[in-house]
Order: structure tokens, then C-alpha cells, then sequence
């Protein structure tokens, strides 16, 4: 079977996200974001968009959303993906990394399990103020609008805060959920 890639995007956990994959016995590889797109279409079952600190630094990441993979975008990756399908990122009011309280709103896809309100670690420099078309909002918080969304139609998943960071309540769910979606998708 083969891996899930993560792409990195610079950001300073995206080692933690390969690790906390690994740590749950999924298959996962660290790719620079650099790698052709034909190479990440034939080589791994789904992507991981990592963090990092400047969306004019996250190389290819905006065709990896177009592969027709399963695609979770964390921070910096959910602004590749909004942006990717029409939506717009901007500076958000609260920078530098902290606690946030989210609130669920759809419980379906990668948010599967979670209680209607958890504790997350994120960070807010920049968050995406206008949603894509074709997405629906799944988490929300009193400092950002769109904590996470996803894709109407394809698996295609963004989410603002860091499940790979310890002060992230469950974050292991997200990646858990995220690679049952993949695994679902490449059985059929």
C-alpha cells in the first residue's frame, strides 16, 4: 500500500506531523514541496499539506490539491487550498501561536468523533476570511471564521489549527480520520 506524503512547506512542525502519523502505524514520507507532480500522483495515497511560514514559499502545493488524491491542508496548507479553488487569505487579528477554543459544526469526514467544542493550538497570522465555492465550513471560532472546511464534492480537507502539537485536544483523530478516508477511497 502506499504512503501518505507530507509535504513540507518549511513550517517548523512539519517533522511532528510525519512523526504523530508514525507513532499511529500509518505510512507516511516527508517530501519537499518541490517534488514533481507526477511523482506525488503515482507514489502515495494521499497528501498532507504541511505548515509553513509563506504561502509564496509552499512550491507546488497548489497543483497537489488538483491529483485527484485525498488532500489535508494544516495552517499554511489550508491557505494553498483555499486559495487554490477561489477563496482569499488575509492577515488575521490574532498572530503568533495559542490556545483556541473551536467549535464543530460538522462532525462528518475528518472532524468524525470530536465533542462540539475543543481545545486547539493555532496560529492566526494569516486565516482564510473568504471560503472557496464549492466548500462547506466545518469548525469556527470567536477570533476566525473558518477554522476548518472541506470540499463539497472531493476529500479535500483544511483545517487552521495544528493536530500534530500535544496542546491539541485528540489531534491523532484528525490524522486517524483523514487516513480512513484514504484508505476508503483506494479499496473502491
Amino acid at each position: 500500500m502506499l504512503p501518505l506524503f507530507v509535504v513540507n512547506n518549511y513550517g517548523q512542525f512539519n517533522h511532528l506531523i510525519l512523526r504523530a502519523l508514525r507513532d499511529l502505524d500509518i505510512d507516511a514520507k516527508l517530501i519537499p514541496n518541490t517534488t514533481p507532480v507526477h511523482e506525488v500522483s503515482d507514489g502515495c495515497q494521499g497528501i498532507i499539506l504541511g505548515g509553513g511560514p509563506d504561502i509564496t514559499r509552499a512550491g507546488l502545493s497548489g497543483e497537489y490539491v488538483h491529483l485527484d488524491k485525498p488532500v489535508l491542508g494544516i495552517c499554511l496548507g489550508l491557505h494553498v487550498i483555499a486559495q487554490e479553488f477561489g477563496g482569499t487569505v488575509q492577515s488575521g487579528q490574532k498572530g503568533g501561536y495559542g490556545a483556541v477554543e473551536v467549535s464543530i459544526m460538522d462532525h462528518d469526514g475528518i472532524l468524525q468523533g470530536y465533542p462540539d467544542k475543543m481545545q486547539v493550538w493555532a496560529s492566526h497570522a494569516d486565516e482564510v476570511v473568504t471560503m472557496p465555492g464549492e466548500f462547506k465550513r466545518l469548525a469556527t471560532s470567536s477570533i476566525c471564521g473558518n477554522e476548518a472546511i472541506a470540499h463539497v464534492h472531493s476529500p479535500i480537507f483544511g483545517i487552521q489549527w495544528h493536530p500534530e502539537v500535544s496542546h491539541t485536544f485528540e489531534g491523532h483523530r484528525v490524522f486517524e480520520n483523514f487516513f480512513s478516508i484514504c484508505q476508503d477511497l483506494n479499496s473502491g
